[in-house]
């Protein structure tokens, strides 16, 4: 094969790479501006405060039902929710199913735990497991009052 041929083909060769990667980078872009697009139309509906209770406090947990740590806490956290249902409401999101939620609280692990006061404000935010102790202590630490009434 003569030098020609082969300045050739690795011309077009450097030519095919060039191309592969603007592609990419495209899609890649592409794909960025329709996660930016998501979370510039996220209506007023979807709001953070919309899982917030006005009566009481509110632990809301953002997770998934795939994630191990996050499948770990589920049992914990219904235990809460029935077990002190008149000292603070305990709320699951599985972002995976509603990747919004991700955007909307901001949300860089899972599962993530964010502790709000009875106005919707936040108070606290714990990424990773969390265990019932720590969480009642959290509670505590918030100035949430959880002696049981019979």
């Amino acid at each position: 094969m003569s030098q020609t041929w082969k300045i050739v083909i690795v011309i077009v060769l450097i030519i095919s790479v060039i191309g592969v990667f603007a592609v990419k980078r495209n899609e890649s872009e592409q794909g960025t501006d329709a996660v930016i697009d998501i979370a510039a139309n996220i209506n007023e509906e979807v709001q953070p405060n919309q899982f917030v209770s006005k009566d009481l406090p509110k632990l809301l947990d953002l997770g998934s039902d795939q994630c191990i740590p996050c499948k770990e806490m589920a049992p914990i956290l219904e235990e809460l929710k029935t077990e002190f249902a008149d000292k603070f409401h305990v709320e699951l999101l599985d972002v995976r199913k509603d990747p919004v939620m991700a955007t909307v609280y901001s949300i860089q692990l899972i599962p993530t735990q964010i502790f709000f006061d009875a106005s919707g404000k936040e108070l606290f935010r714990h990424e990773g497991f969390y265990s019932k102790e720590d969480i009642l202590t959290k509670w505590k630490e918030l100035g949430v009052d959880l002696t049981q009434t019979e």
